[in-house]
């Protein structure tokens, strides 16, 4: 009897008492399908204690405050999220008069981040879409991309500016219900990955989101909607007029969330990979095509291993493996041409990491390293005298190590090169000099022994002579 007063006790405690919200919510959430806390597997103890200071806080302030996004995703799943988003009609400089821990930022669309310590809470104003505002039309660049100001609106307005409807889940911090305009839940079970209103429309809004689809598939094992599909390779052009930068970003969260192999497969699949990285796609068309296509997918299967067994990987070997084959195409062209081979090499680098970088902004100390890692692949080659001990005190040596590696993994080197060096870097002082000391093959060995003699004769006979004249 005590058990079942205390769990009544807890219900009828749930922030207030939910009961006398609910009334509340029915006529608030005009249209929208309202998952009640029994009826969900999200509870606040999941929750970030930052994400919950925020919401309650803005709670107690009169306004209306919900987590939004991949972080109610994500729990559904039962999966740990990465960031907490909060949404609330509160406007960011009312925001930042009732948090001192805020600052605002963006132009086109004011964000608050509310900081604890290294702890960011992102906060957005409800949205609404600028065709909702009949006093202003879309606008349009030269390639047929929507471009749209963001204006502050409701959450039934909100909700359809968001791109995937099992990103637009509403957590209700007053009640702890799931508010669902879009059928986001029933999507959700199915594992359906479906766009919020015209699917050709909202690429055309924004072209990343195409990307973001396959992320969500891959890391998801969801699928993508029909409409889904069928919309990107009309609209997958649009990804060309992405700032590189921002193109940057998303290749980080595509090929480094331990799903590189699947996404890789999946982007090709869809014809985005060739807006990516064309040299390489180019590169994977050739009738000799195995090699290029092993190394890419061998290096993504070793940094998903790496990604699976907590140990770090680094974006720049990923990209120094998928640009191999095309720096390595160019590098022989300009050989054949009469080009020196260690300038061809250079330039052949050069040529290839300025044309990627103008599709995808990548750092300069990336590149940096990606040109170390090319450049000590053929200093591998020299095994005799102190090159070796040289070269193990390079600092990107284990990053070229494993590239060397990688390389007779897919059989662009040999294997007895890579063996050598596996045993050199592990062997003590003394048996790496013996490792490194000039091998003398039996032939050479009798030549020498008989030059040798020779001389000792000579040296004889003449001694000899010089006796006989005194």
């Amino acid at each position: 009897m005590n058990v079942i007063l205390t769990f009544l006790k807890n219900i009828l405690s749930l922030d207030n008492a939910e009961s006398e919200v609910f009334d509340v919510i029915d006529k608030k959430h005009t249209g929208a399908v309202v998952i009640a806390r029994p009826a969900h597997c999200v509870s606040r103890q999941q929750v970030n204690e930052n994400a919950l200071k925020v919401l309650y806080r803005l709670r107690k302030e009169g306004f209306d405050s919900y987590l939004v996004g991949g972080c109610v995703r994500d729990l559904l799943l039962g999966r740990e999220p990465k960031d907490f988003d909060v949404v609330t009609n509160a406007e960011p400089e009312q925001i930042a008069r009732i948090f001192s821990n805020c600052r605002l930022i963006g132009k086109r669309f004011r964000l608050a981040h509310v900081c604890y310590g290294r702890d960011v809470i992102e906060v957005a104003t409800f949205r609404k879409a600028i065709s909702d505002d009949k006093t202003q039309k879309p606008r349009l660049n030269k390639d047929g991309r929507l471009l749209q100001d963001n204006i502050y609106g409701t959450i039934e307005e909100d909700v359809w500016r968001r791109d995937f409807t099992i990103n637009a889940l509403y957590y209700n911090i007053r009640d702890f219900s799931i508010i669902d305009y879009v059928g986001g839940m029933e999507d959700h079970k199915a594992g359906l990955i479906r766009l919020i209103g015209d699917a050709g429309e909202r690429f055309r809004e924004d072209p990343v989101r195409m990307l973001r689809a396959v992320r969500f598939a891959v890391k998801l094992a969801f699928r993508l909607h029909h409409d889904c599909e069928a919309a990107i390779a009309p609209n997958a052009h649009l990804l060309a007029g992405i700032p590189p930068a921002r193109l940057y970003d998303e290749i980080s969260k595509l090929f480094l969330t331990g799903y590189g192999v699947q996404t890789f497969e999946l982007l090709r699949q869809y014809g985005l990979f060739s807006i990516l990285f064309p040299a390489t796609d180019k590169s994977l068309m050739y009738e000799e095509a195995d090699f290029p296509k092993m190394m890419v997918i061998k290096a993504l299967e070793n940094s998903d291993q790496r990604i699976a067994d907590n140990k770090p990987v680094t974006l720049y070997f990923l990209i120094a493996a998928l640009l191999w084959e095309p720096m390595l195409r160019k590098a022989k062209e300009k050989i054949a041409k009469g080009l020196p081979e260690s300038n061809a090499y250079y330039e052949a680098a050069s040529e290839t990491l300025t044309q990627q970088v103008r599709r995808i902004a990548i750092p300069r100390h990336l590149t940096l390293a990606i040109r170390e890692v090319w450049s000590l692949q053929s200093k591998f080659n020299a095994r005799v005298g102190a090159k070796p001990s040289r070269l193990i005190t390079h600092p990107r040596f284990r990053a070229a190590y494993d590239f060397l590696v990688l390389r007779a993994q897919t059989g662009d080197a040999p294997l007895d090169v890579a063996q050598w060096w596996e045993a050199y870097q592990h062997e003590n002082e003394t048996t790496q000099r013996k490792m490194t000391q000039p091998q003398v093959s039996e032939k050479n060995s009798k030549s020498k022994r008989k030059r040798t003699y020779r001389k000792k004769t000579k040296i004889a006979a003449t001694h000899l002579l010089l006796d006989t004249h005194d």
